[in-house]
């Protein structure tokens, strides 16, 4: 990663040790984690007080299939980019709930890698193009020149 790249990540994970894998990959690839949510109270709270660059999303949380309104209420926030994380991509709604895309799990380093460069440029307001991420299924809406940037 380049100066400046570092982003703020909320991951929602209900799964201890995934999340644990997950933070520790995100750290590697020089990002840090804002916060850590099981249930969608809490990372909807999270997101709310921290307000993340990106919110890693899995579909069903601790308290059930509760991960599309968390993407919902997130996104809801123009400064928070949220992808799913999910073995369940068919839980998905067609709208996406808001989210920018889904990484199928088993997700690979490549792909997360290649996810939050992708959003890196994006909020430095470069507009990279689709096709240079790869493992990431794409929201079907346009997306903006840039995101606000969070703070």
């Amino acid at each position: 990663m380049t100066a400046g790249t570092e982003l703020r990540i909320l991951v929602v994970e209900d799964e201890v040790l995934i999340a644990l894998e997950l933070e520790y990959l995100l750290e590697d690839l020089g990002h840090s984690v804002a916060g850590t949510a099981a249930s969608s109270a809490e990372a909807i709270a999270l997101g709310r007080s921290l307000v993340p660059d990106v919110a890693l999303v899995d579909i069903h949380l601790i308290d059930g299939p509760t991960g599309v309104d968390v993407a919902r209420t997130l996104s809801a926030d123009p400064r928070i980019t949220v992808l799913f994380m999910t073995a369940n991509a068919k839980r998905v709604p067609d709208d996406f709930a808001g989210a920018l895309g889904v990484i199928a799990k088993p997700y690979s380093e490549r792909a997360v890698a290649s996810a939050l460069a992708f959003i890196a440029e994006r909020r430095s307001g470069h507009a990279p193009p689709i096709e240079t991420v790869d493992g990431l299924t794409f929201a079907p809406r346009p997306l903006p020149d840039a995101v606000p940037a969070a703070r």
